[in-house]
């Protein structure tokens, strides 16, 4: 029989446990310990949100909202607004936190309409995702909603923003990434990465010949 060692299996990483280390009202910092894959215990710096409801998984949602007019092309409406981490104004779709007892769906209408004045209607959601898994363990759900923009209300929309200042800015969707980019060359501003690889994809998917691909030789 061979003397040699059996190979170790993997162990299946898992936490063991979490050690605050600083709390404000929205965020808070834990030191998060955990085994990894080959047995060793580590520690890592986590970030989570302290508002986390009881009744969802995500944190919030973001909202892609088309708004369809007559005469019109589709747009998509965007918030420009300061964000003091980033030191500058983004470029972002609207979101927000759920609140206590909302659905993903009833939160991203009512973010809807405070961030923008616009009334949608729900035509898709994504399950459960992650935004900055390296860091924090914030999650969000990406609603998609339409806006009938012949709609009374929605020909005049009025943001119920309180102490917020938000910018409402629509681009075309059929020029999306192009009126992204000239707005990045005209002003300092971040684009979240979500909407850039929204724009991206949107080029991808309409924009570019479906053709077989060809083999050089």
């Amino acid at each position: 029989m061979s003397n040699a060692e059996e190979p170790k299996v993997p162990a299946a990483p898992h936490i063991v446990g979490e050690e605050p280390m600083a709390a404000g009202k929205w965020l808070k910092l834990v030191k998060t310990t955990y085994v990894d894959r080959s047995g060793s215990t580590r520690a890592w710096e986590t970030v989570k949100r302290t508002t986390r409801q009881t009744n969802t998984e995500a944190d919030g949602v973001g909202i892609i909202a088309l708004l369809k007019r007559t005469l019109h092309k589709d747009c998509v409406v965007m918030v420009k607004q300061f964000r003091p981490p980033m030191a500058c104004h983004t470029l972002e779709f609207p979101a927000g936190l759920i609140d206590e007892g909302e659905s993903a769906e009833t939160a991203a209408l009512r973010e809807l309409k405070e961030e923008t004045g616009y009334k949608g209607e729900v035509v898709g959601i994504t399950p459960v995702t992650c935004l900055d898994p390296g860091l924090s363990n914030c999650t969000t759900q990406m609603v998609m909603v339409n806006i009938n923009g012949d709609e009374g209300e929605n020909i005049n929309p009025m943001q119920q923003l309180g102490e917020k200042f938000v910018e409402v800015i629509l681009l075309p969707l059929d020029e999306f990434q192009v009126k992204i980019d000239d707005l990045m060359k005209k002003e300092k501003i971040v684009v979240d990465a979500k909407v850039y690889i929204f724009a991206m994809g949107m080029v991808q998917a309409f924009f570019k010949p479906r053709e077989l691909p060809v083999l050089k030789q």
